[in-house]
């Protein structure tokens, strides 16, 4: 069973970056339901401690994306992204979701071994499109693009829009970061949500190494905040 996150990280989930207290606990709790029952019906698993999971859940409606264009960079096994499709539906909007992910068969980052995943699952597009579809008819018909963010034909595939929200959650190396902050960039809506997972976690410290850098130079974004293990912005 997937521990029960405690009532002050909720808040710091939704209501540190929104101020609404009382909408922030209500989405960290149904973002826990949510996800509870989508590892119980789905394959493989939703990558991530609780809190950080429930925060991202709860948090990103909360923001208020300018539009309901969602892009997912690193997928895992897609659960995540079908969790925030059921979240935006619940807020009343009509997400439409673009995943990049290379389906290498395995979790893959820099300096880690390349092993199977722990629940047995293959990592590959099968599994992703089963998980999407416990989100109903806007998880199943997501555009997934196979490929590595950093490849310009990746890129030029999925840069037909702007997206209201950015997850970013691919290559953990500095450098990998890095490039995928300056595509966000690039493909951000104004006033779009650009959410940075991992970002403090000291298992993978070039996330944060990379946004600091980010930061210190010209860029849209403007930095939100942080809650649990993962960084807030807004172009």
């Amino acid at each position: 069973m997937t521990p029960r996150p405690a009532e002050p990280a909720a808040l710091r989930g939704g209501g540190a970056r929104t101020g609404d207290r009382e909408a922030a606990v209500r989405n960290v709790a149904a973002a826990y339901r949510l996800l509870v029952g989508l590892e119980s019906l789905g394959a493989g698993r939703i990558a991530g401690g609780t809190m950080n999971i429930c925060g991202k859940l709860g948090t990103i409606p909360l923001l208020d994306p300018p539009n309901d264009e969602i892009l997912e960079i690193g997928t895992l096994y897609g659960m995540f992204s079908a969790g925030l499709v059921r979240m935006m539906e619940r807020d009343g909007r009509s997400p439409s979701l673009t995943i990049v992910d290379p389906f290498a068969g395995v979790q893959l980052q820099p300096g880690t071994d390349q092993r199977p995943d722990p629940t047995g699952a293959p990592v590959d597009e099968q599994a992703v499109r089963t998980n999407l579809g416990l989100a109903g008819p806007a998880g199943a018909a997501a555009r997934i693009q196979r490929g590595f963010s950093e490849d310009p034909e990746t890129r030029a595939a999925v840069s037909d829009r702007r997206y209201g929200v950015i997850v970013v959650d691919g290559d953990h190396s500095a450098q990998g970061v890095a490039q995928d902050l300056q595509w966000a960039e690039e493909i951000a809506a104004p006033g779009g949500v650009v959410v940075l997972d991992d970002y403090g976690d000291p298992h993978w410290p070039g996330i944060k190494e990379a946004l600091d850098d980010h930061l210190k130079g010209e860029t849209r974004f403007t930095y939100l905040g942080k809650a649990a293990h993962s960084a807030y912005l807004r172009r």
